[in-house]
Formats: structure tokens, sequence, C-alpha cells
């Protein structure tokens, strides 16, 4: 059986990501799951979906749906949108593809984007962009919970699933991934000159990237230890 990985918000950051992606080298029988926010902000947001959909054809891929992916698809229903998602980081991705509209990006990557899931979950883990409230089954849990909602405000209780949560959204800016055990957070806030992070949550195992293409590995220590 493969592996179980987990990738922090990418926003953008190609470099980051390839880099990443050459040092932990996913294998056919490996579970990818990134968590969202894959646009915005980062100077290559189309590479990174280009990159996205190249690994779909290789290995298990569940890319969660993150709030940046969120307001790219409202841009398309009014200019006020538009405007506001392109505030937001949104004129980063359109650079990328040297877009004059949001009608010129491919519409693979629009399929790829509108693909994302609000959640994955498995035996023991269950994977959101954002939190989840502890007392609602994932399939109840509301947009602004599962997209919007900061890690610390307040930290997540565990949740009724009884399962650990990993998730993306609120960027550790000391570049390190928070595990307070039963929830685990990886954007470590690599498109604000931090890392990239992929988590093997089966071993606590983690990898980062930069931009600058510098790498390093640690591990979580288990609850308790």
């Amino acid at each position: 059986m493969g592996r179980l990985l987990a990738i922090g918000d990418i926003h953008g950051c190609r470099h980051a990501l390839d880099t990443l992606l050459s040092q932990i080298d996913p294998q056919s029988d490996d579970i990818l799951v990134p968590l969202g926010d894959f646009i915005d902000r980062g100077s290559d947001s189309k590479g990174v979906i280009e990159r996205m959909i190249r690994l779909s054809r290789d290995l298990q891929l569940v890319p969660i749906r993150g709030n940046h992916e969120i307001m790219m698809m409202q841009a398309r229903d009014s200019r006020a949108s538009l405007l506001e998602w392109s505030g937001l980081g949104g004129d980063k991705t359109l650079d990328s593809y040297s877009a004059q509209s949001l009608d010129d990006i491919p519409k693979a990557h629009w399929h790829f984007i509108e693909s994302t899931r609000p959640y994955y979950e498995t035996d023991r883990h269950f994977f959101v962009h954002a939190k989840a409230y502890a007392d609602v089954w994932l399939s109840d849990q509301p947009d602004h919970m599962l997209f919007w909602e900061f890690f610390d405000s307040p930290p997540p209780e565990p949740h009724c699933s009884g399962k650990i949560m990993v998730c993306g959204h609120t960027p550790q800016m000391d570049g390190l991934p928070r595990d307070i055990g039963h929830a685990i957070c990886i954007d470590t806030a690599v498109h604000a000159g931090g890392w990239l992070t992929c988590l093997d949550v089966e071993t606590l195992e983690y990898w980062q990237a930069k931009e600058s293409g510098e790498l390093r590995t640690a591990a979580l220590r288990p609850t308790g230890v």
C-alpha cells in the first residue's frame, strides 16, 4: 500500500511545488491530497494547475477546494466578484495565463478547478481546506467553515468522528506545521517567502520546499510522546 500524502496551500508557487515533488517522488499507489488554494499570489498558477492535471493521470490525486478556487469561479458571475478576486491575488493568476479575461483560461484547467472536492476522509483522517465544526459530520459542514474559517479562531476541538483533521488555509508564518494532536495545519506560507509542506499523515514525516529551491525535512512528534 502506498503513502497518504497531504500538501499545503501552493498559491501559484510552481517552482516550490516541482522541488517538493522531486523530493517526495510520488508513486502510482500513493494518494496525494493537495489542500486547496492552488492559485493566486504566486507567479505561476497556470503551471501549478498543469502539474496537477499531469499528476492526476499518474496517481491517485484528491484535490481539495480552497477559498481562492471559489473566488475564481465566482469571478465569472459578476464584475464585482472579478474585482474582488483580482485584488486578492487573482491578478497574478490572470498574468500567469497571459489572459485578458477568464475566457482565455483553458477548459481543461476550469474542469480541474471545478472538480475539486469540499473534503476527503479515510479511516483515520479527514482533509479540508480550512476547518470543521467538531460536532457536525463532514457532509453537513457549512461552506464558511470548510473554506474560510481560520485555525486559531478558536482552535478546533476533536471531531465527533474521532478522526484527525488535516488542513491548510491559515498561514503558519514560522514555517512549521501546527500540530495539536487531533488537528494539523500545514499551510506554511510559501507565497510569503515561507515553505510548501508535504506531510505523510501516517508516519508524520514531512518535507518542505521554498520557491528558491531550498529543501528540508523533519517529522512531527506523535501526540503524547
